[in-house]
């Protein structure tokens, strides 16, 4: 059995549950059909700058943190807001490079490109394993400075590439110079279990919703670049033509006192609901009552809230970033550039009026996790196959 020593530093954690849901997903499945070993490696922050992060909530999981369906390690390397970032992989390197040497994995596996894949891509080198790294969306997209030149140094070092969408190889091969051959795209799945097409009138009750509300929901970080602003104001304009249309926002993040106060002046927190970070049968639960989802993010990889939504039956309004428009279609959703309130006013205002058929919705996505972790399980079988033919 091929064993993988899978590396990352985002998976779902007791504080936001929904975090990393699609690697903690992939490396479940993968770990059916291979024996794998996850490594959650965090950034450790002193106290006095554990509220500096500015795109995400902060928080460490303690060491020993174990997810079910999971073997893993969790543990830290130390680190300041900014300070450290040109040294992060190489001190995160030095962290993780008993514990993979103690695994002794055929592959490693790293998702997030750097710091975290640059460190799993030195400590592989000097334990002669080879590497690949998964890339996710802005750890490719939103890249400037020192991060860009680490970015470019881990992806041209690697033995093979990861990426969620067609959109995103391209990126990695143009702006990156990353070799075509070794870049592969290996799009997310989703939980057939989970979601799936079901009762809009079941689950309004089961939540205590009306079935003559409108619900326009959003599931995702609450953070600026998921255009939460656009999404407030286009809200405002639909409800005051619509008195009936309830806004759902479901999720966490660094942007949730701003949000609550924008709704609070907008007057909008009395048919507005704000969920907080929860567990996936509760998001579909939540799509599952919808009329609409949205997504107007600035920038996306391969967003699997949209893949959900769909997979549930209810159409989506998203902008079309990152590979976006590899999911919508005509037939499942409308595509919009980002940005624009007034754009996403009247995008969200044609999908709440039209019919649509939520199983023929349904009936354009049907991707399993297990299929990801076959495509990654090969991913990984293709490398060390020419890792070997090298050294003989």
């Amino acid at each position: 059995m091929t064993r993988i020593a899978l590396v990352t530093p985002i998976l779902p954690v007791p504080y936001d549950p929904t975090r990393g849901r699609y690697i903690y997903e992939t490396a479940v499945a993968l770990s059916r059909i291979a024996e794998v070993r996850v490594f959650f490696m965090q950034q450790k922050y002193p106290g006095i700058f554990r509220n500096s992060a500015r795109s995400a909530l902060y928080g460490v999981a303690p060491e020993g943190y174990t997810i079910d369906g999971l073997e893993m390690e969790s543990f830290t390397y130390p680190a300041l807001p900014l300070v450290t970032r040109a040294i992060n992989g190489r001190v995160a390197s030095r962290v993780l490079m008993p514990r993979l040497r103690s695994y002794n994995p055929d592959v490693a596996l790293a998702y997030w490109v750097y710091p975290d894949g640059f460190a799993t891509l030195q400590a592989s080198r000097k334990l002669n394993i080879p590497c690949i790294v998964g890339a996710l969306g802005s750890d490719i997209h939103v890249r400037s400075g020192h991060n860009e030149l680490m970015t470019r140094r881990t992806i041209g070092g690697v033995d093979a590439l990861l990426t969620v969408s067609e959109d995103m190889r391209g990126a990695a091969i143009k702006k990156y110079g990353a070799a075509p051959d070794r870049v592969h795209t290996i799009v997310n799945g989703f939980n057939t279990g989970v979601f799936r097409v079901r009762s809009r009138s079941a689950a309004r009750k089961e939540l205590g919703l009306t079935d003559d509300a409108r619900l326009l929901i959003y599931v995702g970080r609450l953070v600026e670049t998921k255009g939460m602003r656009e999404l407030v104001q286009a809200y405002q304009a639909l409800h005051g033509r619509d008195p009936r249309l309830h806004l759902v926002i479901v999720g966490d993040g660094v942007m949730r006192d701003e949000l609550a106060a924008l709704l609070d002046s907008a007057g909008l927190r009395g048919c507005s609901t704000m969920t907080g970070g929860l567990t996936p049968d509760q998001v579909a639960q939540w799509i599952a009552a919808s009329d609409v989802l949205t997504l107007p993010s600035w920038s996306e990889g391969y967003p699997n809230v949209v893949v959900e939504s769909i997979a549930c039956g209810r159409p989506v309004v998203a902008t079309d970033v990152g590979g976006t428009r590899e999911i919508v279609s005509e037939h499942n959703g409308i595509l919009i550039k980002p940005r624009d309130p007034k754009v996403l006013e009247q995008a969200l205002g044609s999908a709440l009026a039209r019919d649509w058929d939520e199983n023929a919705i349904a009936a354009t996505l049907n991707r399993s996790w297990d299929d990801v972790a076959q495509d990654t399980l090969r991913v990984c079988q293709q490398v060390i196959e020419l890792r070997n033919r090298a050294s003989r």
